[in-house]
């Protein structure tokens, strides 16, 4: 009988669509992501091993990472920013969110991204999405602004 592995789960609580990539060389894994000629695979992997090392420099190169074509791989980066809750990557996801000509999965998962990190200092950006044209956006902020409320109540 042939059994498939069970999925890891990763330090954040969830079980990610690609194991991290082994290696620690963070230029290789820069070089990877930004590789729009890359299977979606191998560049999903760096992702998670970019959040995995949680330093300012690969938060950077997650950040860069928006600059990809791939909506799918857009929002796996917003997600694993909100993962990482670290303020860094608050300049890049207002941008996202700000940004009108952005696909609507992306930007609805920068601003949950955002409430994840849950600073305060974003509330006026996502207040400001509430009257978003597009529902995906508006209540994605919403879900932020009660996030950062729970947050503050703690």
């Amino acid at each position: 009988m042939n059994r498939m592995a069970k999925p890891e789960v990763s330090e954040y609580g969830s079980v990610d669509p690609a194991p991290a990539q082994d290696s620690s060389r963070i230029g290789d894994l820069r070089t990877t992501l930004l590789d729009e000629k890359e299977v979606m695979f191998k560049r999903m992997r760096a992702v998670f091993a970019l959040r995995n090392i949680c330093s300012q420099q690969a938060i950077d190169i997650l950040c860069d990472g928006f600059s990809s074509k791939s909506v799918l791989l857009k929002h796996e980066l917003a997600y694993v920013l909100g993962q990482m809750q670290d303020a860094r990557a608050l300049d890049t996801l207002v941008k996202i969110l700000d940004d009108e000509t952005e696909h609507v999965m992306v930007r609805h998962e920068a601003a949950e991204a955002m409430g994840a990190i849950g600073d305060n200092s974003i509330k006026e950006v996502l207040e400001k999405h509430l009257q978003d044209s597009l529902i995906e956006v508006s209540e994605s902020c919403e879900v932020a602004l009660d996030l950062l409320a729970y947050y503050s109540d703690k």
